[in-house]
């Protein structure tokens, strides 16, 4: 198993996590009810859920 000879810096360290951050959700609208979303999920809209523009369950809110 790999084992470091010497103490890494915490400069080396920090360098190395610079890229982990979080980042921001994408959104986008529907065309067809013009609802703000989460881009490639589902979403619930007056009761029915959507995907893509498209119904894919109705009554959605009462079964789930």
């Amino acid at each position: 198993m790999a084992h470091p000879k010497r103490r890494h810096s915490s400069t080396r360290r920090d360098k190395r996590r610079t890229h982990y951050k979080a980042t921001a959700v994408t959104l986008s609208t529907d065309a067809s009810t013009g609802e703000v979303h989460e881009r490639h999920h589902a979403h619930v809209f007056e009761g029915n859920l959507y995907y893509k523009g498209q119904v894919i369950i109705e009554n959605y809110a009462k079964t789930a």
